[in-house]
């Protein structure tokens, strides 16, 4: 049986990269629903859930602003909202760095363009191509592209649905955020060395949580996690 190489045409390659996230862009349509529902909840207005989800594009942060906005409705924090939105998608500095051989020489400002559809879910599983030698900048781009516009389309469909559902976590729906990370984090497991980042990144983020106030134990967790893996690696290549 001969083996084919891969087809690198741009649309192929853009397809594959959308079919590969349907799975996660399921449980990203459920936690969009959840915040339109939520986003209505706090007095948005139907062309806010757009512009929102449409300019913003950051679930974890939307999520955040929302909770901010609950909090004084009488006098919205564009401060708070700002930084907490700064803070959150910091992370996307580091995974942004790591999508770099994508794009050569020529292409910065393609690459840099393209960011803006980076989530974790499509950045998560362009890496495993990568890593598997088949990492391409319109693989990337396709998995965003439908992350994209299923994002849009469930925050509409929840903020149309909001009247109906009084109370999201009725029907499970709150968890549907956690869900979808914990099926990337599991995704992502390539063995024991991954347990010692995992481990420093999971309680600095939590010592960091109790310590600090605001999501600052969000990207204090990722760095430390991310420090904690290159060390780890250093010293099993000393070995």
């Amino acid at each position: 049986m001969s083996l084919t190489a891969p087809d690198y045409r741009f649309s192929n390659q853009f397809a594959a990269g959308a079919r590969a996230c349907i799975p996660v862009v399921i449980s990203v349509s459920a936690y969009g629903v959840v915040w339109g529902v939520l986003a209505r909840g706090a007095g948005l207005s139907l062309l806010e859930v757009l512009m929102m989800s449409g300019i913003l594009f950051a679930g974890s942060a939307q999520f955040v602003a929302l909770d901010l906005w609950n909090a004084t409705p009488s006098a919205l924090p564009i401060g708070p909202l700002v930084l907490a939105a700064l803070i959150v998608n910091l992370r996307y500095l580091l995974l942004t760095a790591t999508l770099r051989p994508l794009f050569g020489p020529s292409e910065q400002l393609k690459g840099a363009l393209s960011t803006f559809l980076i989530t974790d879910e499509n950045w998560a599983i362009t890496m495993g191509e990568i890593v598997k030698g088949r990492g391409t900048a319109a693989f990337l781009l396709g998995g965003g592209v439908l992350t994209y516009s299923c994002w849009l389309a469930s925050s509409v469909i929840g903020h149309s649905l909001g009247s109906a559902i009084e109370d999201p976590r009725t029907y499970g729906l709150d968890f549907a955020f956690t869900a979808t990370f914990l099926a990337l984090l599991l995704g992502m497991w390539k063995g024991k060395g991954d347990l010692v980042p995992w481990l420093v990144g999971a309680l600095v983020a939590i010592a960091a949580a109790r310590l600090i106030p605001g999501s600052w134990y969000i990207l204090i967790g990722g760095i430390a996690g991310s420090l904690a893996g290159a060390v780890a690696d250093r010293l099993r290549h000393v070995d």
